[in-house]
């Protein structure tokens, strides 16, 4: 396998924990994230601390994304004791914003050869809806500068 072979497998595998952290019975573009922010030693890591951006600030951003989201619905997280999400003993299936936020990845590198985990990261990014574009508005990061910092990174990459 070549080295995005093994990120790739790494950031799944993360998301994966991160899903199952959270009760999810899905990996989603948000656990991509949160999976991004822990794996050390990439551009796509280096972009996102650089912004203020590493897991613990992420997660908390997107528990108030979760918050306001109930809100908006007329719930409020504060009036009720939610337990802490049940754990499903099977894997998390990857889910539809992930599987797109993967294809928006692979579609912004010319090919394989030339794919970097900056490109994850972009794919990921590259939305104006959903969790993660939300979370980053609440957190008070600028999604498309931080593309553009992406962007940049990737004629310097190297791992």
């Amino acid at each position: 396998m070549s080295a995005i072979d093994h990120y790739i497998q790494a950031i799944i595998l993360q998301g994966g924990a991160e899903a199952l952290e959270d009760g999810s019975a899905a990996i989603e573009a948000h656990h991509l994230l949160l999976a991004i922010a822990v794996h050390e030693g990439t551009a796509a890591h280096r972009v996102l601390v650089a912004a203020g951006l590493g897991r613990q600030v992420i997660k908390e951003a997107l528990d108030r994304e979760f918050e306001h989201s109930l809100n908006a619905v007329g719930v409020s997280l504060a009036s009720y004791d939610l337990p802490k999400p049940s754990r499903d003993p099977k894997p998390p299936k990857i889910g539809a914003s992930a599987r797109l936020a993967l294809e928006r990845g692979f579609a912004a590198a010319t090919g394989k050869k030339d794919l970097r985990p900056a490109h994850l990261l972009l794919g990921v990014l590259d939305t104006e809806i959903g969790t993660v574009p939300r979370a980053l508005a609440l957190a008070g990061a600028d999604r498309v500068g931080l593309m553009a910092r992406a962007r940049e990174t990737l004629p310097h990459e190297s791992w």
